[in-house]
Formats: structure tokens, C-alpha cells, sequence
């Protein structure tokens, strides 16, 4: 009977020695978020805030959770961060496993975007007040928009000049008058960079 006892506890003892590697085979090595990363988003960093964002987004690495993107991505907002204010007002836009779509909240995110003069965000904005999707319907706000997107080279710049052509159809030369010198003051106030869309 010893004999029995010996051999099982020897077993025993292979086997718990053994465990810890077939633990670790049985988890992905790539499971998670980079710690390094995860620890430059935790202390503020606006860029990691919006890659952790992304991760939740895609469910690259963890689980997919749109709530927990959501939250990055306006950590990183809350500082004026474009990018995070972009990814959140296309969040909201598109909604989701569990996240509300909102297109009230994706229309205000993609104005702050487009009043620190990101291109997209202006031509998304003027369409958005062409058909009143997320804000009133407004002719002139969305020329005004359209205006501001159309006068940066970029990939758009055409399809963004068409539109505000198409909108200037709906506007009298008084309201023109009064969204030209809007944009002049807005323009003197903005530095402008070119569109990397």
C-alpha cells in the first residue's frame, strides 16, 4: 500500500509541475492591453487614451465593449484632443452592442473637432446641417461649414466645394454676405493645415 501512495503522490507532484505550462499555452500571449501602453492612458497621455479607446472598439486584445471605447475616447476629448473627439462623434453616430446611437451628442463632438479646424469634421458638420441630422436644418450653417472645408487642399476639397455650391442655391445674398464675413473672422482667428483625410 505504500507503494500506491508513493507512486500517486510522485503523480501528483508531475502534475502540479506541469500545470503552470499548460496554463500558459492555453492562454494567448497577446490577451490584454499593453501594460506600458494602458499605464501612458491611465496618467493622461491623450493619444494612448484614444489606441486603449480603439482597442475596446475592436475588441482588439480584450473583449469588444463600445461603453469602455466610449470612455477613453472621451478622456482624451475632454482635453480637446481631435482624434478622441473624432472617434467619439463617430461612436455616437453609428451606436452599437449596447452603445446608443445619438445623433445629437455625434454632431456636438464633431463640432468641437471642426472648430479647431479639422477638415472632416467641417465637411461632415455642413452636410449634417444640410439634411438637419443631429442639429437643425440650416442652409447657412451648413455653407458656412462647407465654405471652411472647401478652402484646404486636401482629398475632398472637391466633393466639399460641390456642396456648398449645391447649398448656395438655398441662401440669399444677404445670409452670403453675412457667412463670407464669418468666415473671414473665423479665418483670422484659425491657423489652417492642410486635410489628412
Amino acid at each position: 500500500m505504500r507503494t500506491s501512495w508513493k507512486q500517486l503522490v510522485l503523480i501528483l507532484a508531475i502534475a502540479a509541475t506541469s500545470l503552470p505550462a499548460i496554463a500558459q499555452t492555453a492562454i494567448p500571449q497577446n490577451s490584454g492591453i499593453d501594460p506600458a501602453l494602458l499605464a501612458k492612458a491611465n496618467a493622461g497621455d491623450p493619444a494612448a487614451q484614444v489606441q486603449v479607446g480603439e482597442s475596446y472598439a475592436a475588441g482588439k486584445g480584450v473583449e469588444q465593449d463600445l461603453k469602455q471605447a466610449a470612455e477613453w475616447y472621451r478622456r482624451a476629448a475632454d482635453k480637446g484632443d481631435v482624434a478622441g473627439e473624432l472617434h467619439l462623434a463617430a461612436l455616437y453616430r453609428d451606436g452599437g452592442k449596447g452603445f446608443p446611437r445619438d445623433r445629437s451628442q455625434s454632431a456636438a463632438w464633431y463640432r468641437r473637432a471642426a472648430e479647431q479646424g479639422d477638415v472632416g469634421a467641417q465637411g461632415i458638420l455642413g452636410l449634417l446641417y444640410s439634411l438637419g441630422q443631429g442639429v437643425p436644418k440650416s442652409d447657412v450653417e451648413a455653407y458656412f461649414w462647407f465654405d471652411l472645408a472647401a478652402a484646404v487642399n486636401g482629398p475632398k476639397q472637391q466633393q466639399y466645394a460641390q456642396n456648398r455650391q449645391a447649398i448656395g442655391t438655398h441662401i440669399t445674398t444677404d445670409e452670403l454676405d453675412e457667412i463670407q464675413e464669418r468666415v473671414a473672422k473665423w479665418n483670422a482667428t484659425h491657423p489652417r493645415a492642410t486635410a489628412t483625410e
